[in-house]
């Protein structure tokens, strides 16, 4: 069988790369919340977002030392990693006074094994003072890397799933964000409400023309307690089939150059709020299936990458 990493630049393989041993991101819940549900940008959050399908065991509101914990054992068992990253994953991480956020990423830090930071949160939250922060943090020699939920490059669709933000929020963001020497994942969704694959071709490269040191790509699943969920159960969005998944993905990955990571080629989300596709719960046939069309195709990152840069520049 393929091995993902042999035709990927993955995550992992790039933390062993840099590091010399497995580095393994620990999702936190640090009980923030959003400014699409909080009222400063709206109320009821993304169409398609319920938490606990990006972070299963989210709003428990263990304390941070207690997620460490069960984290560790958990991947013990798994892979026997040693070092961390603490990845502030639930809802908007940097939603909060710069105070407040170097007192819990102080906490993350200090945690046994724990060599930086991984911060999700949302391109228009990632004012001056936190960039500096995080900039610091880098500048102390920890590993950071600052993940920005875009989803898509393209405003109409933003709007349609009520994110809340454009583009240009994004840009901005990265920008400033890569001034600072901090590394950028941006995470992209592939199968949104009016999108097909030349959507995701089209934000892909939008993002790699920004610059940008990570991506993660998902696909749109549905879950319980959103609208997307009310949508779908009524006939208004229909979920890509595994196949076209797996062949966006490959696509996707051919236009990405060689020396941005992977973090992440398919998401899932828990058996107990996944409506659709039943294929977003196999993520191991996902990843065998995405290693094998990138075999079948002869084919790895990148390899497509300098022809979209040649089309663009013509353009």
């Amino acid at each position: 069988m393929d091995v993902l990493s042999d035709r990927v630049h993955t995550f992992g393989s790039a933390m062993i790369e840099r590091h010399g041993e497995r580095v393994h991101k620990i999702a936190l819940d640090a009980g923030f919340t959003c400014p699409n549900r909080d009222g400063s940008k709206g109320i009821g959050g993304c169409t398609f977002c319920n938490n606990l399908s990006f972070a299963p065991g989210a709003r428990e509101r263990a304390t941070l030392a207690d997620q460490f914990a069960r984290a560790r054992g958990r991947i013990g068992r798994r892979t026997r990693a040693r070092r961390y990253l603490a990845y502030f994953q639930a809802y908007t991480n940097t939603y909060a006074h710069v105070d407040e956020l170097r007192a819990l990423y102080d906490l993350a830090l200090a945690e046994p094994g724990v060599i930086g930071l991984s911060i999700g949160t949302r391109p228009d939250c990632v004012p001056p003072p936190v960039l500096d922060l995080l900039a610091e943090y880098r500048e102390r020699g920890h590993e950071v890397w600052l993940e920005l939920g875009l989803q898509s490059a393209f405003d109409d669709t933003l709007a349609r799933v009520n994110r809340g933000h454009g583009f240009a929020e994004y840009e901005q963001a990265t920008r400033a964000a890569r001034a600072r020497g901090l590394q950028v994942c941006c995470h992209l969704i592939v199968g949104l409400p009016g999108e097909d694959e030349r959507h995701s071709h089209a934000s892909l490269d939008r993002v790699l023309d920004v610059g940008v040191e990570g991506i993660k790509l998902h696909p749109l699943h549905v879950v319980k307690h959103t609208r997307l969920a009310i949508d779908w159960k009524r006939g208004g969005y229909t979920p890509l089939s595994e196949a076209d998944y797996v062949r966006i993905a490959a696509d996707l990955i051919e236009r990405t150059p060689w020396d941005v990571v992977f973090h992440r080629v398919t998401g899932t989300a828990a058996p107990d709020i996944l409506l659709a596709p039943a294929w977003c719960a196999k993520k191991w046939d996902v990843l065998n299936g995405i290693a094998a069309e990138l075999a079948r195709r002869g084919s790895r990152q990148g390899v497509r990458a300098a022809i979209r840069r040649e089309i663009g520049h013509a353009a």
